[in-house]
């Protein structure tokens, strides 16, 4: 893994579900300092979960990356609707 930065903290774990990521990251100066971010294209991070515990930033990331798996998984079981008849 490439290391990767954003906002002063080091991506130190990350997981690809569908065309986004979810991440986690540990701040350089201040290593009491989480994140989880949601991702796009390695470079546009948004909806950031903010924590000062290991643990409960641990917790967040896996819990994010199942929620987005059962996104997916729902779009895939989404009944296709029908054409118009002619």
């Amino acid at each position: 893994m490439e290391w990767r930065k954003n906002a002063g903290y080091i991506i130190t774990n990350q997981i690809t579900i569908g065309d986004s990521e979810i991440v986690l990251g540990v701040h350089e100066t201040q290593p009491n300092m989480f994140v989880t971010w949601e991702c796009k294209d390695k470079t546009d991070y948004f909806w950031g979960h903010y924590f000062t515990n290991l643990l409960a930033v641990q917790k967040d990331f896996c819990e994010r990356g199942a929620d987005k798996a059962r996104f997916y998984e729902r779009l895939q079981h989404k009944p296709k609707e029908k054409e118009p008849e002619r």
